[in-house]
């Protein structure tokens, strides 16, 4: 995929949904290989503006939109939908809040706050403190048959907040549905591994992607490539089954990718994979385990991992 040359196809925010719904009307039908523009509202669907604005004044049937569902032409069930990041625009203010007995420390959160960080070309504004900019999309997918609420991870994808999903990674999602369905929200302009208070610096913004569809690629889970790096994304309840299924599925690539028998997989894991936190606030926790390209390509890890 490059990009390069093809019609830049424009989709506003005026479309949310707040389920990955094989049921719902999409609101574009694009071709594979062009560029498509999708502007998306925060997390709160730009409902908090001003730190005296507290989370409970809010709406909360309209958290976590994403903007779609886009149709993709000739993306069929059973393949792998590839998506490549080209860039991702913020607009110039965030927000990140507390929420009283929510996030890992929950129980120490006695009261609703809201801040306002003001958004620059490298930076973000925290108080008086200034913090590198790291850009990511937080919530990206295709519909399921679950109809998993946006904001819950899942095989689909959804709510994963995986910091690594950010511009120049391609995200490969399994699709259950011809066309895949998909759509995106949920921006971060910073947030750590973890997402510990439940919120990073929230807002909205422009995405830029191409889609390609990988005939009978479907992986059981999504996974990201990068420059140096595979990642693949696990979610569950039980934080430690999220690390078990992240490590066995990146065995079974290394087994198969690299003709090695099992034992010798599991070893070779241990001393080249690791393993990495997305978020650990939502119901289903999001993981990742992470593989060097160096021993295994994008293109072996689907093959070896695809149903």
């Amino acid at each position: 995929m490059t990009g390069k040359g093809s019609p830049l196809i424009n989709i506003s925010d005026e479309t949310t949904f707040f389920s990955f719904d094989p049921g719902l009307t999409p609101i574009a039908e694009v071709e594979q290989n062009v560029l498509v523009k999708i502007e998306t509202k925060d997390c709160f669907s730009n409902q908090i503006a001003s730190e005296e604005q507290l989370i409970m004044d809010i709406d909360f049937s309209r958290i976590n939109p994403a903007t779609g569902p886009v149709f993709i032409k000739g993306a069929k069930k059973g393949d792998a939908l590839a998506v490549k990041i080209h860039k991702i625009d913020l607009k110039q203010q965030g927000a990140i809040v507390t929420i009283p007995e929510e996030g890992l420390l929950g129980d120490k959160v006695k009261e609703a706050r809201t801040r306002i960080c003001d958004i620059e070309t490298e930076e973000v504004q925290f108080l008086n403190l200034n913090l590198p900019l790291r850009k990511m999309i937080g919530v990206i997918g295709v519909a399921t048959p679950e109809k998993t609420a946006t904001g819950t991870p899942g095989r689909h994808g959804g709510n994963m907040d995986a910091t690594v999903i950010t511009e120049g990674v391609t995200v490969y999602f399994p699709i259950s549905y011809d066309g895949a369905l998909f759509g995106l929200g949920d921006l971060h302009a910073v947030m750590g591994d973890g997402e510990v208070c439940v919120a990073g610096c929230e807002t909205p913004g422009y995405v830029t992607v191409e889609f390609e569809s990988l005939n009978e690629l479907a992986p059981p889970w999504p996974c990201v490539e990068a420059k140096d790096w595979l990642y693949i994304i696990v979610s569950d309840e039980d934080v430690n089954k999220a690390f078990y299924e992240a490590t066995e599925v990146a065995v079974r690539a290394l087994q198969n990718a690299l003709k090695l028998d099992w034992h010798d997989a599991y070893m070779l894991s241990s001393i080249a994979m690791d393993l990495e936190i997305c978020q650990l606030v939502d119901p289903r926790k999001t993981i990742r385990s992470k593989l060097p390209k160096s021993l295994i390509s994008i293109e072996e890890l689907l093959k070896s991992i695809s149903a």
